[in-house]
């Protein structure tokens, strides 16, 4: 088995094949999909040990670059247990979550073209990724507390800022964000001020969907799609109180529409940060229980200009916006910023594409010559053809700046 320029190679002997190709296509991980599955004889090669050999490199032809996923629950298990080795590890992911399009430089998709290239693992993540029986076999962003990226700020610290009122800028997955107390007025209407973000509504993000029901009225769809893997921001409707009449959230956050903009934490930074927040509960039953702990967590970027990714960009451009910087050291190689979506009777609506969703290629309706085409001025997109696949990029923004047209070449 290997990567190859195609997707995945995998060579299989034995009297059961025909029941390996069944499982294969009804039986997937969690993060695996099949767009496509080709079959060829081959002479047998007598090999009865189960390996993955190094990758073939080439032009990508049929590969593709998986989108990036929430923290899964197994992990978030572990980042609480006191007895795991990567308790309260900031960059806990595995075979079945993280970071994958935000870490990725080129394909096919291996530990060596993505930018945890430059975090050489440890002896004991090298033998899970060597495990086939651990579910880090070959989990490309494994890392612990001796061998992965590492914060420049104490989760104690960032807390405390918020606590005090003050605007944090945190770098995430596939970017920075600016974070603040979403109950405390003050704070709120700092941001907006500093943001140049006028009447633009924020996004707040809770702890769970017992918390987000505070603050508006949930379906199940709603909530459906807020634990997704994916965990894009959702579009609500306000709770009478959360409108802007001065209740709970700040006014600030939406100007007072009707609607919210809801989103659940994804990465283990964001359940650290709510962890510090709420006391350091221990256990995991504080996971599922209903708090008032609201954060606006909005992109972090001077108006117009593209989402911040790089350390340097990030402590010159911040300056004046964010009281309090949070840098980590792994590269972000694909800028992307959270997904918005609303639920409506019978589909989920795509507002924005972005975190989750891309590169996730759409089905053509007919096969296709590679194609190029160019989004609009406003709240530009790209997208690729190949073959019978359409492959959109995240959600660039307005062309009216230098920085966002260079976005746009670099997604291209």
């Amino acid at each position: 088995m290997r990567n190859d320029p195609e997707g995945v190679l995998i060579e299989v002997e034995g009297g059961e094949v025909d029941a390996f190709i069944a499982a294969l296509r009804s039986r997937c991980p969690p993060l695996a999909r099949i767009d496509s599955l080709l079959e060829s004889t081959l002479p047998l090669a007598h090999d009865r040990d189960f390996t993955i050999t190094s990758t073939r490199a080439g032009a990508a032809s049929g590969a593709a670059i998986p989108a990036d996923t929430a923290l899964c629950d197994a992990c978030l298990e572990e980042l609480f247990d006191p007895g795991n080795r990567r308790f309260l590890h900031p960059f806990i992911a595995c075979c079945h979550c993280g970071p994958r399009y935000s870490m990725t430089r080129s394909l096919p998709y291996d530990r060596a073209a993505t930018s945890m290239r430059d975090f050489p693992m440890c002896g004991q993540c090298a033998a899970e990724y060597a495990d086939p029986a651990d579910c880090r076999f070959h989990a490309e962003p494994i890392a612990c507390h001796d061998c992965g990226p590492s914060l420049s700020s104490g989760l104690a610290d960032l807390a405390r800022h918020l606590q005090a009122g003050e605007i944090v800028a945190i770098k995430g997955i596939g970017g920075y964000q600016l974070a603040c107390d979403a109950l405390n007025n003050t704070a709120v209407e700092a941001l907006r001020a500093r943001k140049q973000r006028d009447g633009k509504p924020f996004a707040v993000m809770v702890l769970n969907t017992a918390s987000a029901s505070r603050l508006a009225n949930l379906t199940p769809a709603d909530a459906e799609l807020l634990g997704s893997r994916e965990r894009p921001v959702v579009v609500l409707d306000a709770t009478a109180e959360n409108k802007g009449d001065g209740a709970e959230l700040s006014h600030a956050v939406s100007g007072g529409l009707a609607t919210l903009g809801v989103m659940l934490p994804y990465t283990a930074l964001h359940y650290l940060l709510f962890h510090k927040l709420l006391g350091q509960p221990a256990g995991t039953d504080w996971l599922a229980q209903e708090n008032d702990v609201a954060l606006v967590m909005t992109s972090a970027n001077i108006s117009g200009d593209p989402l911040i990714i790089d350390n340097h960009d990030a402590e010159q451009q911040l300056q004046g916006i964010a009281d309090h910087v949070a840098h980590h050291d792994r590269e972000i190689a694909g800028r992307v910023d959270d997904s918005v979506l609303r639920a409506l009777p019978g589909q989920a609506v795509l507002i924005r594409r972005a975190r989750g969703y891309t590169p996730h290629a759409l089905p053509l309706a007919r096969d296709l010559a590679p194609c190029l085409a160019l989004g609009a001025h406003l709240k530009s997109t790209i997208t690729m053809t190949r073959g019978e696949r359409a492959y959109l990029s995240p959600h660039l923004g307005d062309l009216d700046t230098p920085a966002t047209v260079e976005f746009l070449a670099d997604s291209v």
